[in-house]
């Protein structure tokens, strides 16, 4: 599938040219059963990150079709397309599931399609990732206060990306951690 084949899919206001607006399987290029089963859509609520994010990366700040689902949560995404046979949606990649699985996306039709994989999404090929982050209140000139700087070691540690690893996202690399650490005055790790 393509970005262009998904701003078709979720959008109203198709900002994309190259094509009409799909709403069955077939329009997708499916055949069979899937032919002229209409594409059940979920995405999330209006308050989420990644309502926005999937707004500006995939509708190219267009408008959701009214016929996507509102969700509170990717949990219920995942959850919603699994139990719907001809259901498509859009979540972070932490939630997914048995029960679904993550399409491989290409930037532009007729382009190269990537898989997931965090070789894929870090060398930026996987045309709809992005980074999770942490936010704090700091004065750009002055130092950290110990217990947000050892905070922070602990995100960028070996034992803090495991975790972040145990909830299905990627760590980071060893040169996107020395760089952050760099910009937040902490010295580098030793693990």
């Amino acid at each position: 599938m393509t970005l262009p084949q998904l701003n078709r899919i979720f959008s109203s206001t198709r900002k994309v040219t190259g094509g009409d607006n799909i709403k069955t399987w077939g329009d997708l290029g499916l055949s069979g059963e899937w032919a002229a089963k209409p594409i059940a859509l979920y995405g999330r609520n209006d308050i989420s990150g990644t309502y926005e994010f999937f707004r500006e990366m995939v509708l190219y700040n267009g408008d959701y079709k009214p016929e996507v689902k509102p969700q509170p949560g990717s949990e219920a995404v995942v959850q919603n397309v699994a139990n719907e046979k001809f259901a498509i949606g859009y979540s972070g990649l932490g939630y997914r599931t048995d029960g679904v699985r993550a399409v491989p996306l290409g930037s532009f039709s007729g382009g190269q399609c990537y898989d997931t994989s965090a070789e894929s999404t870090f060398s930026g090929n996987y045309p709809i990732a992005r980074y999770l982050y942490i936010y704090l209140n700091k004065k750009p000139d002055q130092a950290l206060d110990p217990l947000r700087a050892e905070f922070l070691k602990y995100i960028f540690s070996k034992d803090g990306q495991t975790q972040t690893e145990m909830g299905g996202y990627y760590a980071i690399t060893p040169k996107i951690r020395e760089e952050d650490l760099t910009k937040l005055g902490i010295a580098p790790l030793a693990n």
